[in-house]
């Protein structure tokens, strides 16, 4: 009788959708970053902007990062409810690290992109001391700095312990998601560029290799975009080509022990995110959103509030999820 009642439950779930809170803070305002830590919600993007929910979406507070030059926040990493890093990408000085430690009352600079040729990506951190940053190739490889100092200096990996780079090979500053750690010090960040693959460390940062993955990749701007676990632990490499957001075509595979797989059901489009609750996981893009009620292995589309709606960036902690996109819309679920 369980079994059938949660099968009952599952159909309906995925035929009325799903009723999110959903609201425009700031119509010129692009969120790119996400995050859900200790029950504060945080959205960053366009214009150094960042939003504060202590109420689970029902209200936010404007937190954002004073001064000039305005940045584009495309990643952010929280460390308590009072502690979180946001991370700038652009050229050369539009690259930068902010930190706050009163929930963005006020924001230090923590780091500033010492190179004229590099482009921040994305940032990830195992503990409030140790992290990676991930930007784009500097000098013909990738730049990986590593910081165990909570992101105050930090140290360039030698190119000589990354692969060689593919020819036109890229890596997308999307959403905050291109670069992930995991568990004793595994990492792995993916990129596209006319190839889609997935690099990959088991030590901290220090020595990387890499794999390919059979996602979209026939363009300059295709590829792997974005990284993302489901609750059993397997890897989701997701992408497409922003140029044309709509494809249909390959945008998502998983690592299942060593095997890669494609899920059977994805639907069309450049997908950016990916968060999960259990067994259910949500994809999303600019143009839609994809619902799976089995860690990813199979998808469908999803109507947010009945409609079709999609956004860049998702983030979960415990039962609350958060979605961001283009226009300055946030959204909050509550399983």
């Amino acid at each position: 009788m369980k079994i059938l009642m949660l099968l009952i439950s599952l159909c309906s779930f995925a035929a009325s959708g799903m009723d999110w809170k959903i609201q425009s803070l700031a119509a010129d305002t692009s969120f790119r970053g996400s995050a859900v830590s200790d029950g504060i919600v945080w959205v960053t993007g366009s214009k150094s902007q960042v939003y504060i929910s202590k109420d689970a979406g029902q209200s936010w507070q404007d937190v954002s990062v004073k001064g000039l030059p305005l940045i584009d926040l495309r990643d952010i990493e929280v460390f308590d409810a009072n502690t979180a890093i946001v991370m700038g990408a652009g050229a050369g000085g539009l690259s930068k690290l902010y930190i706050t430690y009163n929930q963005g009352l006020s924001w230090q600079l923590l780091f500033d992109n010492p190179d004229a040729l590099g482009f921040f990506n994305s940032i990830a951190f195992w503990d409030r001391n140790n992290g990676l940053l991930l930007g784009d190739p500097v000098d013909g490889s990738f730049v990986i700095l590593r910081t165990t100092d909570g992101g105050k200096t930090w140290r360039r990996i030698a190119q000589a312990e990354l692969p060689e780079m593919l020819d036109k090979e890229v890596a997308f500053a999307a959403s905050g998601n291109t670069l992930v750690v995991g568990k004793r010090g595994r990492a792995w960040f993916t990129s596209g560029g006319f190839s889609s693959s997935v690099y990959s460390s088991a030590d901290s940062g220090e020595h990387w290799r890499r794999r390919p993955v059979a996602l979209y990749d026939d363009t300059q701007t295709a590829g792997g975009y974005g990284l993302a676990f489901n609750t059993l632990g397997d890897l989701f490499v997701f992408g497409g080509d922003y140029q044309q957001r709509d494809k249909h075509d390959a945008n998502m595979v998983y690592l299942k022990g060593y095997v890669w797989h494609k899920p059977p059901g994805t639907t069309p489009g450049l997908r950016t995110a990916m968060a999960c609750y259990q067994e259910i996981c949500i994809a999303t893009g600019k143009l839609s959103t994809d619902i799976s009620h089995d860690h990813g292995y199979s998808w469908k589309p999803l109507l947010i509030n009945g409609e079709s709606q999609g956004f860049f960036t998702l983030a979960i902690e415990d039962n609350t999820l958060v979605a961001a996109g283009h226009n300055g819309r946030v959204a909050v679920y509550q399983f």
